[in-house]
């Protein structure tokens, strides 16, 4: 308020010190040992009061507990690697500052000698944004931005379909997800080819869900988050990790160019499973145009040094690398992932780059997942109050399996052993995020009796589309194909009739799922004036109209 007095301090100190959470919700610290909905003793059978209440559960783990999950832990990695085929896998764990284990499995590329080792490179997926989130805390830090700063103000260029959201989105709702944007905007552009600046200059054609109220994983509205910091640095986003992470800590192995990560000899290629336990390295996965948020590659060594700085609150070997204040911004609960599915069950939730949680001893759990369908899967997982911290890495495609290495690690260090068929569980949990991503229309079964296509000049001819770009269809040999993508490096898709004026394709890319549509209207005149290609109209973007 205007003109209020000094003489009490003012509301930002007042809800620091009784631990605010996101957007200025007081957050009262639970009672020593206790858990939520505890009852608490009178004070005059508890003993003298104390002067303030605790800020966080004590730990309640110790170095014999933490030992004896680490006894366990090459167990359990090979359980993986025996249930699933797996081709490597690598793992650190750190704790109390002290990096208690780093240790590779299995080999880099199936059918190669090279095996896995604590160097190896691999490729994160979205374990990128807790990184980048640290590399923006280092921005936010040094007084170049503010994590409230809205981002127009360091990128002039950015805008989103709404003027009043474009005016007003910050790095915290971009970095949280809540900025609007659907899940996946801009990413089938990226599997065509697009580059960073093309994708981030057409997301103001996509749709947006209500501001602020909506969690939706966006990868390139993170990356705008990310290319706003750089911006504000006057650098790109892959100098800027450097100077600000990478380098201070000694990270040799990490990167956010896959050029340099395509160098290193010391790389874990990505796989994809191809039926009883075997594996194929197939594809090659450039995530450089989302590089924030999914472009970057490094080692369990570089990522152990990376929890150290995380459970220290920004400072390694002595030396205040990140900003605390910056850094614990990164850790706070910022949007609300979905409501608690039982009124037994707990509520997740988004900072800016993390999942926070809170387990059965109420204490706050930190990670992040990692995914590519073309052959990646990583997990970082950390208990800040107890100072515990693990990252396993794979090359292999999601099935759950470092998800379910870290989580085990932590029932073991808690209770002795674990209490959760934790593989089959997470396995189990990947199964239904596939089922869910099927087509719609399943275009490999054609009806029984299909209505003939027209002439192939009827279909022929170059469509518009402001968002993707153009598309041509052009004959060959009695094929029709389409081509559409970046002019450097376009891709041409097949196209088989399927019935009447509906073709299909093969998708492609890291979001690809199969065969999908493309529906031509045809007008009066016997010529198509539009095709609509379905698996790319997810938020109505997807219809291309003849010039």
């Amino acid at each position: 308020m205007a003109g209020s007095s000094s003489a009490f301090p003012d509301r930002r100190t007042l809800l620091k010190t009784l631990g605010a959470g996101a957007a200025g919700t007081v957050v009262l610290p639970l009672l020593a040992g206790g858990t939520a909905g505890a009852a608490v003793r009178p004070a005059s059978a508890a003993g003298p009061l104390l002067p303030a209440p605790p800020q966080q559960v004590p730990p309640l783990l110790d170095r014999d507990k933490v030992d004896g999950a680490l006894a366990r832990l090459a167990g359990s990695v090979h359980h993986a690697m025996d249930t699933t085929g797996v081709p490597g896998i690598a793992a650190a764990v750190v704790y109390q500052d002290e990096v208690l284990y780093l240790r590779g499995f299995g080999v880099r590329e199936v059918g190669r000698p090279g095996t896995v080792d604590a160097d190896t490179v691999f490729q994160l997926a979205s374990v990128s944004k807790p990184l980048a989130s640290t590399v923006v805390a280092g921005v936010v830090g040094r007084g170049k931005a503010h994590w409230a700063d809205p981002v127009i103000r360091h990128n002039p260029k950015f805008a989103l379909k709404d003027p009043y959201v474009t005016r007003n989105a910050t790095f915290e709702d971009l970095m949280s997800h809540r900025s609007g944007l659907h899940t996946g905007a801009g990413d089938l552009l990226e599997d065509l080819g697009f580059d960073r600046a093309y994708i981030l200059a057409r997301l103001d054609q996509q749709p947006l869900e209500p501001f602020r109220s909506t969690y939706q994983y966006s990868n390139f509205g993170y990356t705008e988050g990310g290319q706003a910091a750089a911006d504000a640095m006057g650098m790109t986003w892959e100098d800027l990790a450097e100077e600000i992470l990478f380098r201070p800590l000694g990270m040799g192995n990490s990167t956010y160019r896959h050029a340099d990560y395509e160098k290193s000899a010391n790389k874990a290629l990505i796989h994809v499973p191809v039926g009883n336990k075997k594996w194929e390295a197939k594809y090659v996965r450039d995530a450089d145009a989302e590089a924030p948020a999914g472009g970057a590659s490094s080692s369990v060594r570089d990522l152990a040094r990376w929890i150290r700085l995380q459970l220290a609150n920004g400072r390694y070997e002595g030396r205040q690398v990140i900003n605390e204040d910056a850094l614990l911004a990164t850790h706070a609960p910022q949007m609300i992932m979905g409501p608690p599915a039982t009124p037994l069950a707990r509520a997740h939730f988004y900072g800016l780059g993390w999942n926070v949680t809170y387990d059965d001893q109420a204490r706050v759990q930190l990670g992040h997942s990692g995914a590519f369908d073309l052959g990646a899967a990583t997990s970082v997982l950390m208990l800040p109050g107890e100072q515990l911290g693990i990252v396993v890495l794979t090359n292999g495609r999601p099935q759950g399996i470092p998800e379910a290495i870290g989580a085990e690690f932590f029932d073991t260090a808690q209770h002795g052993a674990p209490t959760v068929d934790w593989l089959a569980f997470t396995a189990e949990v990947f199964r239904q995020i596939d089922e869910a991503d099927k087509p719609p229309v399943d275009y490999s079964k054609r009806p029984a009796q299909p209505r003939p296509a027209r002439a192939d000049s009827a279909y022929t001819g170059t469509y518009a589309n402001s968002y993707y770009g153009p598309l041509t269809v052009a004959a060959d040999n009695g094929m029709l194909a389409m081509t559409m993508g970046p002019d450097n490096k376009p891709t041409t898709f097949c196209l088989a009739h399927f019935d009447g004026d509906t073709f299909s394709f093969e998708t492609i890319g890291e979001n690809a799922n199969g065969l999908a549509g493309a529906i031509f209207t045809v007008g009066a005149a016997g010529r198509a004036s539009s095709v609509r290609l379905d698996y790319y109209d997810r938020t109505g973007l997807g219809t291309f109209t003849r010039g």
